[in-house]
Formats: C-alpha cells, sequence, structure tokens
C-alpha cells in the first residue's frame, strides 16, 4: 500500500505530552527504559504503563515497557487498550485507520483483528473519529516502537459503557489463541489528591490488582479502571501472575505534592 492511500491518524499531543522531535523522542524513551530496574520476570503477556505527559510518567512507564523487551521475536499484535478521554465510545471503541503517525515513524493497525472484534458486535465499534485527540495509547506507541522489532496495534478506548468481564474473556480467547501477542493497558491512577492521600490510595489499589482482586479493585481510582479490570478477568481465566514493578506520583517526578496524579507499571508473567 502506497504513502498516498493510507490512512494515518496524526498525532495529537507531540510536542505536548513528548517531544516532537524523532531524535530527541528517541532519545527520552530510551533513557527512561535504561533507567528502569527490574527484577528477574518470566516471559511478560502483558503490562500496565501510565499515560501522563512523559516528564511525569515517563520514569514508571520506563518499567512497564522495559519488561517487554526482548521478550518475543517475530511478528507481534498489541491490543492496546485505555480510557475514552475526550469523547464516548458506548463501550469499546476502536480504529480503523492504517497507521498511527508519530516524530518516530508510523505505528500499524492490524485491520484484520479490528474487524474479528467488530463482527462480535456490541460492546464493540468502530469509533475512529474518538481516537483522533486521545492522548492514552498516542504516548505508549514510542516505548513499543522501541522494544518491539515487528508489531501492529489493536486500538481500544473503553468507558464505563464496556463490560469488562465480557470484553476480557473475549481477549482471553484471543491472545490465547496467539502466543505472538501482548496487551498493554494505558491507565493512570488517582488524580488531584494531596500526596499523602494518593499514595495510600494508589497502593491500596495496586495491591488489589496485583493480588487479582477484581470486587476490591472495582472500588479504586484510576482513569483506565474499565480497561484494568478487563485485563484482571483475562489475568484470571488464563491464570496469568501480576507484579508490581513501580510506583510514584507526580509529586515525585514533576510538580508539587499537592493535587498530584499517580502512576504504576505492572507486569503480568504465565503463573
Amino acid at each position: 500500500m502506497s504513502s498516498q492511500t493510507k490512512t494515518l491518524r496524526p498525532p495529537a499531543v507531540a510536542g505536548q505530552f513528548y517531544s516532537q522531535h524523532g531524535d530527541r523522542l528517541q532519545g527520552d524513551v530510551r533513557s527512561f527504559l535504561k533507567a528502569a530496574k527490574l527484577p528477574e520476570l518470566a516471559r511478560v503477556l502483558a503490562v500496565i504503563a501510565p499515560h501522563a505527559g512523559y516528564p511525569c510518567s515517563g520514569p514508571v512507564a520506563g518499567y512497564s515497557f522495559a519488561a517487554l523487551g526482548g521478550q518475543t521475536v517475530g511478528h507481534v499484535t498489541v491490543y492496546l487498550l485505555g480510557p475514552a478521554h475526550w469523547r464516548p465510545v458506548f463501550g469499546v471503541g476502536l480504529c480503523n485507520v492504517d497507521a498511527f503517525l508519530l516524530p518516530t515513524g508510523e505505528v500499524a493497525v492490524d485491520h484484520a483483528r479490528v474487524q474479528q472484534m467488530v463482527a462480535l458486535g456490541e460492546p464493540y465499534r468502530l469509533a475512529t473519529e474518538a481516537h483522533m485527540p486521545e492522548h492514552c495509547l498516542e504516548v505508549e506507541l514510542p516505548f513499543l516502537q522501541m522494544v518491539l522489532s515487528d508489531f501492529a496495534v489493536v486500538p481500544m478506548l473503553l468507558d464505563n459503557d464496556a463490560d469488562p468481564a465480557r470484553v476480557g474473556a473475549d481477549l482471553a480467547g484471543l491472545v490465547a489463541g496467539d502466543p505472538a501477542s501482548l496487551i498493554v493497558v494505558s491507565s493512570d491512577l488517582s488524580h488531584y489528591h494531596n500526596y499523602a492521600a494518593a499514595t495510600a490510595m494508589d497502593h491500596s489499589f495496586l495491591a488489589a490488582v496485583v493480588a487479582g482482586d477484581i470486587k476490591q479493585a472495582a472500588n479504586g481510582e484510576a482513569c483506565g479502571l474499565p480497561a484494568i479490570l478487563t485485563l484482571m478477568h483475562v489475568a484470571a481465566r488464563l491464570q496469568w501472575r501480576a507484579q508490581l514493578l513501580a510506583y510514584a506520583n507526580s509529586g515525585d517526578t514533576c510538580g508539587p505534592r499537592r493535587d498530584v496524579v499517580g502512576y504504576g507499571a505492572v507486569a503480568y508473567t504465565s503463573s
């Protein structure tokens, strides 16, 4: 397919959340990955990563994506889930552009997988317009470009009309049948509490996530909560194990310790 006939989703937050200059962006991502000090991990099958501006959430996101580095060979399908911040999707909104355009190049969309999910019916639907201003998936793509040599994404935005149990069951079936697939959930944690309150809330929530306690996690605060719960349902069905890799909030990384936003990195491995 020639570039003239491709449909490209242009970057929405280049120059705001991350550098609009490709070389600078690659350098920033590389530094976040290099700074991540990971425990020994089995093959990582899914991660949760934050999605704020890189100065704030990049140090934590580095842990999530460093955990994916060197884990796979050949072509990989990445199911990329996050919250619909700007426009409703009434469940799970998928995107049917050919690629996401970034300062570091293009990231292909797996059309076959997108159409496979749309064919399942509700809560899945095409919602390409909701993806155009959305930052939560976009900011994860430069990290994926750095740690995966050959991949395509299935971009999924979830809102409160999504059914995490249903979507988790569907995703579990898809990834179980395709060992060359990964799940990446994009979510920040609590928003705009003071430092001490946010830290306590976030650690309680992350403890529930790591324990696989879906009921308790459902009471937590995270902008990507439906996506996180979906991943927890996948993990329960496939007997994956969650491990907390890093936690910080904006009071630690980029701002004052009032009205902070929390960031967590979680990896899932086979039990």
